[in-house]
């Protein structure tokens, strides 16, 4: 999966990052680093859901050419003053891939998706694959088209992120 909250791994603990300064060139980073393609979104405000344990980095300033996020600029690896309901995401363009080799070691970020609870039943249908198609909602014990007034891409990323489709 190429979409949800930025987590890195240091001393032997997973944790996660805070959205203070974050933007579209440090996704761009993280999907690049995990084989995702291009970095289509930054979501701020724990987007995925908010993390637990400690939040490794903050103020992270990536230019958006690094290789991986630990070549970024940021203030220092240790835990943060910042609430996770500040973690960072990332939304990128393709589905995971084998990141590519480095000669040096270094953390590697991963995307944590989140499940919906209670959210409605929802298919793409009518295309290849299952993240493309004509959108329908399971209500009442069977399956309806959605009707396209006033529908734009907002829509269709809460569409794809609940379909796990980046």
């Amino acid at each position: 999966r190429c979409a949800g909250r930025v987590e890195v791994q240091h001393d032997g603990r997973w944790g996660t990052v805070c959205d203070d300064d974050w933007g579209l060139p440090d996704a761009a980073v993280v999907c690049r680093q995990l084989g995702c393609g291009t970095a289509l979104a930054a979501p701020p405000g724990a987007w995925f859901g908010e993390g637990s344990g400690p939040i490794w980095l903050n103020g992270l300033r990536c230019r958006g050419t690094e290789e991986r996020l630990v070549l970024c600029r940021h203030r220092g690896w240790r835990p943060h003053v910042c609430a996770h309901e500040e973690d960072a995401s990332a939304v990128c363009s393709g589905c995971a891939q084998a990141p590519p080799a480095h000669g040096s070691p270094g953390v590697a970020p991963v995307l944590t998706p989140v499940s919906l609870p209670g959210a409605p039943t929802v298919r793409l249908v009518g295309a290849a694959g299952r993240c493309a198609g004509r959108l329908e909602i399971f209500h009442n014990g069977q399956w309806g088209t959605v009707c396209d007034d006033l529908w734009g891409l907002p829509d269709a990323a809460v569409v794809c992120r609940q379909l796990g489709c980046g």
